[in-house]
């Protein structure tokens, strides 16, 4: 009799090293995404890409996961997982590692009239038809009213975790305790249209769609600041078409219907700057002081 294969009961422990493909090499550090497990995947991609080793063209960071593109004429894919492996233990207290980054000022105008219209547009497709998606987020996560969820939102940075889905979407875990997460889903069906800069969030990330088109996260808001620039006119762009990097922390702003007016008239005369800081984000720090780490954050940003 032939054994039948025999059947996990539960997911495997540990780092998964899989191929994709001839070129790929796909590396899940874990089945669920964290803010923890993010903060590993940011520190190995960085470390891989400060070793670069021959045969790696290019190296692509997820949210619980990262892939490296090879050129299997200079390296055998067994291989460089060994150096992966390495890499991997030689950094396995990866909360101790300083990120050099970038705190950035994102001014946001919640109840915007571009992202309400939408919000209203798309409601057969919604969990909750007879709320916005502020309120059924407010509702969702205990909070009183959408003045209260947007206080919580604008309380702390989000952590880009990765960019991508749509080019340059920058998602983002904010740098609260888990217990203080804003959660919410998707749209049951996703939306045929998105306006460019929709500030949103789904799940446990916050993200800002950079051109129009479709999706299914919550609509909150509207950004004032481009998130990609083709023509590169403006200072923040000279070195890239795309703003946000992994690792930026995104200090998402109120603001009035006259500032985000102000804003958009910068950009549109090419006058605009990020207001940005860098500065060495610690998350050990943060892990031990959440709250006194963020506040020194958006001093160093704002001044005292």
């Amino acid at each position: 009799m032939t054994a039948r294969p025999r059947m996990l009961t539960e997911p495997p422990k540990g780092t998964l090293y899989t191929f994709g493909g001839d070129e790929w090499i796909v590396v899940q550090l874990d089945e669920a995404m964290s803010l923890d497990v993010n903060l590993k995947a940011q520190a190995l991609t960085r470390a891989l890409a400060e070793k670069a080793l021959p045969g790696i063209v290019e190296v692509c960071l997820s949210n619980a996961s990262y892939m490296v593109r090879i050129d299997p004429d200079v390296v055998h894919p067994a291989d460089l997982i060994e150096q992966l492996r390495e890499i991997e233990d030689a950094n396995s207290d990866f909360r101790s590692i300083t990120i050099r980054t970038r705190i950035v000022d994102v001014p946001v105008l919640f109840e915007d009239e571009w992202t309400a219209a939408t919000v209203r547009r798309f409601r057969d497709r919604h969990q909750r038809p007879d709320l916005t998606d502020l309120e059924f987020a407010a509702e969702l996560n205990g909070y009183r009213s959408t003045g209260e969820l947007i206080d919580a939102v604008v309380s702390a940075p989000a952590l880009v975790s990765m960019t991508g889905f749509v080019p340059t979407v920058p998602w983002g875990y904010q740098l609260v305790p888990e217990a203080r997460q804003i959660e919410v889903p998707k749209y049951v069906r996703p939306r045929t249209f998105t306006p460019e800069r929709a500030f949103s969030w789904g799940g446990a990330f916050s993200a800002i769609y950079p051109v129009d088109g479709a999706g299914g996260y919550q609509l909150f808001g509207m950004c004032a600041t481009p998130i990609v620039q083709p023509e590169q006119t403006l200072y923040d762009f000279r070195g890239s078409f795309s703003f946000p990097r992994p690792g930026d922390l995104f200090n998402y702003r109120r603001v009035e219907r006259e500032e985000f007016d102000e804003i958009r008239a910068r950009v549109e005369e090419g006058s605009f700057r990020y207001r940005l800081e860098e500065l060495g984000f610690a998350p050990a720090e943060w892990f031990a002081r959440p709250d006194e780490t963020v506040a020194a954050m958006q001093e160093l940003l704002y001044g005292a």
